[in-house]
């Protein structure tokens, strides 16, 4: 899986009830030709990323197609998961 671009916005919870901040991703990744999620006009991978004090996660994604938005059901593997929340935390110190 190759990060190939990415968007970020903060949520705003208008009701005050979700303590932290939250953020979405939106990262479009690109897979092997060989991986089942491989789709040539690309696969984007939507995150909330959670920060709450001293915990920083993934709180859910999705998967979708690039090209429809369209929601791909499936689950990514935990080292996956574990890049993808990386790759937020490392975009996040930048802002």
């Amino acid at each position: 899986m190759e990060i190939i671009e990415y968007s970020m916005i903060e949520l705003i919870d208008p009701t005050g009830i979700l303590t932290g901040s939250r953020y979405e991703f939106r990262i479009y990744v690109q897979f092997d030709e060989e991986d089942e999620l491989y789709d040539d006009k690309g696969t984007g991978i939507r995150v909330i990323y959670a920060v709450d004090g001293g915990e920083r996660k993934v709180a859910s994604y999705h998967l979708f197609e690039r090209a429809t938005d369209k929601v791909i059901e499936f689950d990514l593997e935990d080292d996956e998961i574990a890049q993808l929340a990386a790759f937020c935390e490392e975009h996040l110190e930048e802002e």
